[in-house]
C-alpha cells in the first residue's frame, strides 16, 4: 500500500467520524480495521482534527492493547495464559509454539499471550487469525500451523 494511499484512507476515516462526540475511539477502531494498525504519522492528523494533543492520542493508543502502531504479522497466534488454561498446559504450549516459530521470517507470525479467550471449560485455548481453537495440544498446534502454511 503506498504512503499516499494510506494518507487518503486515514483522512477519510477521520472525516467520517470527526463530528461525532467522543470520536477518538471510533476513529482508532476504524483505522485499525482498515489498515491493520494505527500509522504513527496519523497521530498528528487525528490530534489536529479532534483538537487534542498528540500525547493524548498516543496515550489512548498505547493504553488499549488492541491498538497496534506497527503493521501486523501475516498470522497472529494468541495463546490463553489465564488460570484455567495454565492448569491445562498453556505454559508448555507457549514454549512449544516459541520453539516451532523460532527462526521464522519476520512479519510472518506474531505469538501473543492473552488472558482469557472465554473457552475455560475446553482449555487450553488458542486463537489463530481470529479463529478460536479449544483443547490445543502441541500436536494440534503443529497441525494448525501446517494448515496456515507454517508446518515443516
Amino acid at each position: 500500500m503506498s504512503l499516499a494511499y494510506k494518507h487518503e484512507q486515514v483522512a477519510a476515516i477521520i472525516a467520517a467520524q470527526q463530528g461525532r462526540p467522543g470520536a477518538l475511539l471510533p476513529i482508532l477502531h476504524d483505522m485499525q480495521d482498515a489498515l491493520g494498525f494505527i500509522p504513527p504519522d496519523a497521530v498528528a492528523l487525528i490530534a489536529t482534527a479532534l483538537n487534542l494533543t498528540r500525547a493524548e492520542v498516543h496515550g489512548v493508543i498505547t493504553f488499549y492493547h488492541y491498538f497496534r502502531s506497527t503493521s501486523p504479522a501475516k498470522h497472529t497466534i494468541q495463546i490463553c495464559c489465564a488460570e484455567a488454561c495454565q492448569s491445562m498446559g498453556a505454559e508448555q504450549l507457549v514454549k512449544h509454539a516459541e520453539k516451532r516459530l523460532a527462526g521464522r521470517k519476520d512479519g510472518e507470525y506474531a505469538l501473543q499471550p492473552v488472558y482469557c479467550l472465554g473457552l475455560c471449560a475446553t482449555s487450553p485455548a488458542m486463537m489463530v487469525n481470529d479463529k478460536l481453537h479449544a483443547r490445543v495440544t502441541p500436536e494440534r498446534f503443529d497441525r494448525l500451523l501446517k494448515k496456515i502454511g507454517g508446518g515443516s
